[in-house]
This record gives C-alpha cells, structure tokens and sequence, in this order.
C-alpha cells in the first residue's frame, strides 16, 4: 500500500493550524471548530457574522491559492455523491451531538487542556480506528 506521507509538510500544516488557531484566541476569545464557526454563520448572532465569515473565506483563499500554486488539487472521491452526503450529514449530526469537531476538540479543546475534549478526541480516534479495520478487515473494502 503507497502512502503519500510526508513528515515535513505534515509538520508545516500542523505549526500552521495551531498558530491560527491560538491567534484566533488570542486575539478574539474565540475558539477555532470548524462546525461552531460555519454553525454560527447558519444562526447568527449580532456582531459574531464578521469574524466567522472572514475565518471561512480565508480558508476557502488557503485552498484556491494551494491549488493555484500545485497545478489544481488531487481530490479522488472513492464514494457516490449521495453516500457522501449522507456521511456528510451524520457528521453534521455527530458534531452536534459532541458538542464540536475534530478540529474543535481535537486541536483547541487538547490545547487547551479540556478533559471533555480530551475524552471527546479519544472517541474520535477509536471510532475512525475501527471504522477502519471494519471497511477493509471485514467488509473486505479499501480505505
């Protein structure tokens, strides 16, 4: 099996997410999950619209400008659109029901110190772990 690991790069994003994520701190108090900033601009509140818009439009320009510069971006869905969409739609439903995401409790809550979000990205690990070993130890799929 070919992985396209690299530790460099893989270091560089991480140093990248995580100085933006204590900027974002830093200078709003606020932190950065990405389903609580996108669920924001869903049902926003008064003065919260400028800084949840501007934090997903700048991702939205860090992806253009990635794809500008490597010739384009090698997505390769291996599913349907509408499983996509349904697998969208539980993870919607699961960031709901945990309060926040990956990148919420993952990188913030961890940073932060948060046991529910310690206990939180712990779920999430071994979830994916045996969602893996499912799909190609058992079903007999590649992932």
């Amino acid at each position: 099996m070919e992985t396209s690991f690299t530790p460099l790069t893989g270091l560089l994003g991480g140093l990248l997410i995580g100085s933006s994520a204590l900027l974002l701190l830093w200078a709003n108090g606020r932190i950065a999950g990405i389903s609580g900033i996108v669920g924001g601009l869903i049902s926003p509140q008064r003065g919260e619209v400028a800084w949840r818009l501007t934090f997903v439009i700048g991702m939205l320009i860090a992806a253009l400008g990635y794809a500008l510069t490597q010739d384009g971006l090698d997505v390769q869905l291996a599913a349907e659109w509408p499983v996509l969409a349904l697998a969208g739609a539980i993870v919607g439903f699961g960031t709901r029901l945990g309060s926040g995401c990956t990148s919420g409790h993952g990188v913030c809550g961890i940073g932060r110190l948060s046991s529910r979000s310690l206990a939180a990205t712990a779920v999430f690990m071994v979830s994916a772990a045996v969602t893996v070993y499912l799909i190609r130890h058992v079903f007999g799929g590649a992932a």
